[in-house]
């Protein structure tokens, strides 16, 4: 049982720090040596669960004002990269704040906002970290235009089938403040998007009379 207690002292060590929680070692230590050996705990369960709740009311606080403060620096990180990137050979900038470079103009049709399309695409953030893309899975995806981001159902709606656009999207264009999991809050996106073709969907059956 010497390694199996050693992996479980890591585990528990890995979740503590993952959670940047700075605790006393000793003290740690000691609350596991008196709860293992039924041992009568230095305090009471009033005592430890007042004492615990207030710590839990901190940490949600520290937590909170962490991530307003990362979403703020977020938010001045792409507002200072679209300033600089609307001023670059090709881009064009739309009203709604939303900028596009053509890497490759279509010839088939242009879809509106009722209809399915199938793209291809590779999302990343301003830095250069990609969260996600339909090349890597080699599958492309089909969804309805006005079932995505702002920032896609605005520029699907300009582009033509066969047409490969760069887009940087304004955070309040994509996922703003709540972000989500590999995109952080209030983050300016790139993505790079082929338009392949409108999906035809399928007709509903004719009601017989």
């Amino acid at each position: 049982m010497d390694k199996v207690s050693y992996i479980i002292g890591t585990r528990i060590g890995g979740d503590l720090k993952k959670s940047e929680i700075d605790v006393n070692l000793e003290l740690l230590i000691q609350g596991l040596k008196d709860t293992l050996q039924g041992r009568e705990p230095a305090l009471n369960q009033a005592q430890m669960q007042k004492i615990f709740s207030d710590w839990q009311q901190s940490m949600k606080a520290k937590q909170v004002a962490k991530q307003k403060k990362e979403a703020a620096e977020n938010l001045a990180a792409g507002t200072a990269f679209l300033e600089a990137n609307k001023a670059k050979e090709g881009v064009k900038v739309l009203p709604s704040g939303l900028q596009y470079k053509v890497i490759t103009e279509g010839t088939g049709n242009t879809p509106t906002a009722d209809d399915k399309v199938k793209t291809h695409y590779r999302g990343t953030l301003i830095d250069g970290t990609e969260f996600d893309s339909s090349y890597k899975r080699n599958q492309p995806a089909e969804f309805p235009v006005k079932g995505v981001i702002k920032g896609w159902t605005e520029a699907l709606q300009l582009m033509k089938e066969g047409s490969k656009w760069e887009l940087y999207i304004p955070a309040n264009l994509a996922y703003g403040e709540r972000g989500r999991p590999g995109i952080p809050a209030n983050s300016t996106l790139i993505f790079e998007i082929e338009l392949i073709e409108i999906v035809k969907l399928a007709e509903a059956p004719k009601e017989v009379k």
